[in-house]
């Protein structure tokens, strides 16, 4: 595994000062001065089962040394008004609203998103047609959702913050009106104080996503966990951003469940605060296993034997029931040799059309024609 530093230093700059008198006297100074840290915030969102989520962001504000719920003392830090559609940051990317902005040093207490309300959703319909409905925000959320940060902020350092809009969670439908409405759910992150976790999907081909669970607390209780996830891109990369430091499991889960796919996962991956963790090996995702039937005419029990073909490993030995029928299941998509023994009777390998090759296909049942053993 391979981590990559992310420096988030100014230089300080050292300032000549001349100063030049009428008296002809010169003196000379130099000073090191602070330089004002600057901000910059990012958006990227977890997945939801749409095809698009357009929402009009009008501002990012902050408040500073405050933690109190007025309305006051709110900073804006003079973001494009710009609609954006969530569903198109996969594989690492991200829609930057604030791009190093300066802001006073001291305690950055709350951040807030505002949203226009030029908000709509695109949703596939039983006729797999597009359609698109407005989305509407309750008036308790147009001000903009509250979000503690309490993160102290320097002089002479960048910050990069990460608003991770949960588009699942907040989009809701209602029940009696048929509305569809907009109720943010984010969560935000500096890279100060969490890393970043970049990585490969093989097939690449196959739209997956990846996710982490955060245990928040630290605690039993998983009431304060939550998943921090992202759609693989066309290369199959993705990019889990805003991770708080820790050691995770990234698991990778097609994003269609009829796919062939069951998943995949990286183990024992470390997130450091302020780097990048890149995953050094394609995440492969496992073909779903198949299952072998059979029915062994004599009504006794057998004891079952699964071998693959071309090495002769063997991967499975299981007992029938009383009657001889049995289903072994969670067998991968390959090609066996099936070995049926009772005692008192000699032992089996299945044979088809003179072949001795059972072929197991993903996610299928393979069904043995009856089998008869010849006693001793």
């Amino acid at each position: 595994m391979k981590t990559l530093k992310k420096i988030n230093l100014f230089i300080l700059t050292l300032i000549l000062i001349s100063f030049y008198s009428c008296s002809n006297s010169e003196t000379d100074a130099n000073k090191m001065e602070g330089i004002a840290p600057r901000i910059s915030v990012r958006l990227v969102d977890a997945p939801g089962d749409f095809k698009a989520v357009n929402v009009e962001v009008v501002d990012v504000m902050i408040k500073m040394d405050d933690d109190s719920d007025g309305e006051g003392g709110w900073m804006s830090l003079e973001v494009q008004n710009a609609t954006v559609n969530l569903l198109d940051f996969t594989g690492g990317i991200s829609q930057v609203l604030v791009d190093r902005f300066p802001i006073p040093a001291g305690t950055l207490s709350q951040m807030r998103l505002v949203l226009g309300d030029g908000n709509t959703i695109v949703i596939e319909n039983n006729s797999e047609e597009d359609i698109e409905y407005d989305l509407k925000t309750p008036s308790a959320q147009q001000s903009g959702l509250k979000l503690k940060v309490n993160t102290v902020i320097e002089e002479g350092f960048t910050y990069d913050f990460i608003l991770d809009f949960d588009v699942e969670k907040s989009i809701v439908i209602a029940g009696n009106s048929g509305n569809i409405i907009l109720k943010p759910v984010l969560y935000v992150s500096t890279e100060v104080s969490s890393g970043i976790i970049e990585g490969t999907v093989t097939p690449v081909d196959v739209p997956s996503i990846a996710s982490v669970l955060v245990d928040d607390k630290g605690t039993p209780e998983t009431d304060d966990d939550f998943i921090i996830s992202a759609y693989t891109d066309e290369n199959g990369s993705f990019a889990l951003w805003g991770v708080p430091e820790g050691t995770y499991e990234v698991i990778i889960t097609p994003v269609d469940p009829e796919s062939d796919y069951i998943g995949g996962s990286a183990t024992d991956v470390v997130v450091t605060k302020g780097e990048i963790t890149i995953i050094a090996n394609p995440i492969e995702l496992q073909l779903k296993p198949g299952s072998i039937s059979g029915d062994v005419t004599n009504n006794i029990e057998v004891t079952v034997e699964v071998k693959v073909s071309s090495t002769e490993e063997v991967i499975v030995t299981m007992n029938s029931n009383e009657n001889g029928e049995f289903l072994i299941e969670g067998i991968p998509a390959g090609t066996y040799i099936v070995t049926i023994s009772a005692t008192g009777y000699v032992s089996q390998d299945y044979l088809k059309d003179g072949s001795k090759d059972v072929v197991v296909l993903v996610n299928t049942e393979t069904v043995l024609d009856p089998i008869t053993l010849v006693a001793n």
